[in-house]
């Protein structure tokens, strides 16, 4: 499995951004999508989750602002994120579970990791 993430960047406070992360080498729809994140303060925390049926979990500091959806016919997860907030600044990594975690699971849950995308909040 390879996960291929984009979409960050810099944006102000209040702004949106979109990421997406495509999956290639299996089968997309087989596999429960997560996105996470970390900075150099603290460890890589869930950030959301969605099924494979497309049940979604967020955490509960982005609850309402962000949006988590997959494209099974595109291969692709994405995480749309809107009223971005300082704290939101972070690398952001798309991941997923072989055994099926989605719902708020740990990191060490997660088999196959993308490289990050940084996603820069500003004032």
């Amino acid at each position: 499995v390879q996960l291929q993430a984009s979409g960050g960047g810099l944006v102000q406070a209040g702004g949106s951004l979109r990421l997406s992360c495509a999956l290639s080498g299996r089968t997309f729809n087989f596999y429960p999508m997560n996105w996470f994140r970390q900075t150099p303060e603290k460890d890589r925390e869930f950030v959301a989750g969605i099924s494979r049926l497309g049940n979604t979990a967020y955490a509960d500091s982005v609850k309402g602002r962000f949006t988590i959806s997959r494209d099974n016919a595109k291969n692709t997860v994405s995480l749309q994120m809107n009223s971005l907030k300082l704290e939101d600044t972070a690398v952001y990594y798309c991941a997923t579970s072989s055994t099926g975690s989605w719902n708020k699971a740990p990191p060490d849950a997660m088999d196959y990791w993308g490289k990050g995308t940084q996603v820069t909040v500003s004032s």
